[in-house]
């Protein structure tokens, strides 16, 4: 029987003394998410140049983006686990050393097969950054409203790396070639650990949980099962016996995983959060903004590429404007949410969303610049405004001493959404010739402005003045 450690023997998770130690632990965790975020964008930007270079189609390169988000998904919420159960701080420099490690693994990759198990690698290890530093920045931040600006902030390091990452890539593979896209993690992490040792407090909770393994275990099953249905659906044909047979056993994963959660003690996700409709919606507006993202980036990448001809860097330096919007808004939407609540950058974020996915329903091969920078600025906007809002409403739901599975809920949603963005963007692309590929895209702008339309749910169901 798992055994729980009694409160005196953990105390409060250590709050630091000054604002300036506060903010200067959101500084260092937040490279973390920039670290995660720079390495899925400059992958993105690399996958032409990888098939090149290991002579992978374009199934393969979906499971170099897909292997690292299937695992990391699944595992998000174990590693929350963890950290509240033997330290965030702990579990946070084993997730920056496994990262790393993978990295180089990647880089020095002989064929397709072994950069995708490098990437599965590297997905454990992000498991262990993005969810576990946001708890540390709750634990660093208990005032409401200065945990909301910091939230704010932690999301513009999201567009911060989404605007560094196709440049830098692009400026990489100008001048050496994709296996440089690797190598540019190792001095990252070895600056964030010193960053780690020196300025981040351990932190626990009080009381501890117990690992769900049996739920631990269904849950990657079912998001990996879900994944690659949407990507072998469409070149095996989505009445295939093979794919029909996936869709049963992801069906059946997850009416076992709900009957095991609901029996458990401790579960691994407690359902019952989902009757709470802040919560609920604040999770699916989660998933939808990151189909919305993932869906953009990978679509605009072989858009821009074989349908415009540009260069990687070209690529990257046109799509700047989605990633500027989403670094000023973020932390401007956290500040509205602090005096507010969630609603009105929610709102902001919805019509945002969908105008700019409507800009590109008519896409062709000589849309003009001017509407493509319009459209990406607009859907940067979106993105900014809506993922501090939904971050804070999830995280707020929770008590502090369960910070860490609170990141690890909301960081699952977003990253089963960016799996399904990316297998529905090479469900579209697939096998489509350059002269056919814009004309393709179509539906998925269509999607994008259906996921900007969930967040007004999120809006709906936000309260006026959020607090904690």
């Amino acid at each position: 029987m798992a055994t729980t450690v009694p409160r005196s023997a953990a105390p409060a998770p250590p709050v630091p003394d000054t604002a300036r130690r506060r903010w200067a632990v959101v500084a260092v965790c937040a490279l973390s998410l920039f670290l995660v975020g720079l390495d899925t964008t400059v992958v993105n930007v690399g996958l032409p140049a990888i098939g090149t270079g290991l002579r992978a189609d374009t199934r393969a390169l979906e499971w170099v983006v897909d292997a690292y988000t299937v695992v990391l998904a699944g595992l998000l919420t174990t590693s929350g686990a963890l950290a509240d159960r033997f330290g965030r701080r702990r579990v946070f420099r084993i997730g920056l050393l496994v990262f790393g490690a993978a990295s180089l693994a990647c880089a020095a990759a002989p064929s397709v097969g072994a950069l995708v198990a490098a990437r599965a690698v590297q997905g454990v290890g992000a498991s262990m950054l993005s969810p576990v530093a946001l708890a540390i920045v709750v634990a660093a931040m208990p005032d409401a409203r200065e945990r909301a600006r910091a939230i704010g902030v932690w999301a513009a390091v999201f567009g911060l790396s989404m605007a560094a990452g196709p440049l830098t890539g692009g400026a990489l593979l100008a001048g050496l070639d994709w296996r440089a896209l690797f190598w540019i993690n190792a001095p990252v992490v070895v600056l964030a650990l010193l960053l780690v040792h020196r300025l981040v407090p351990e932190s626990r909770a009080a009381r501890p949980r117990p690992l769900d393994l049996p739920g631990q275990v269904l849950l990657s099953l079912l998001v990996g099962l879900a994944v690659a249905v949407l990507i072998e659906g469409p070149h095996l044909g989505w009445t295939s016996p093979a794919v029909l047979g996936g869709c049963a056993l992801a069906g059946a994963t997850a009416v076992a995983f709900g009957a095991v959660e609901r029996r458990r003690p401790a579960p691994l996700i407690d359902l019952a959060l989902f009757r709470r409709p802040s919560f609920g919606a604040a999770v699916l507006g989660a998933v939808a903004v990151f189909v919305a993202l993932n869906l953009t980036l990978l679509l605009n990448t072989y858009y821009l590429q074989h349908v415009r001809g540009l260069s990687a860097l070209a690529a990257g330096a046109t799509t700047l404007p989605m990633a500027v919007a989403a670094t000023v808004c973020a932390p401007l939407a956290g500040t509205l949410t602090g005096r507010h609540g969630a609603r009105r950058p929610l709102l902001a974020g919805a019509v945002a969303l969908i105008a700019g996915a409507l800009l590109l329903t008519g896409l062709d091969d000589r849309t003009p610049l001017a509407l493509l920078l319009g459209a990406y600025l607009l859907i940067g906007t979106g993105i900014g405004f809506a993922n501090a809002p939904l971050t804070h409403t999830a995280v707020g739901t929770l008590p502090r001493d369960r910070a860490g599975l609170a990141g690890a809920v909301t960081s699952t949603a977003r990253q089963l959404g960016a799996a399904v963005g990316i297998a529905l963007a090479g469900a579209l692309v697939t096998g489509r010739t350059p002269d056919r590929l814009a004309d393709a895209t179509h539906p998925g702008w269509l999607l994008t402005a259906a996921c900007g339309a969930t967040l007004l749910l999120a809006a709906a169901t936000a309260r006026p003045a959020e607090g904690n």
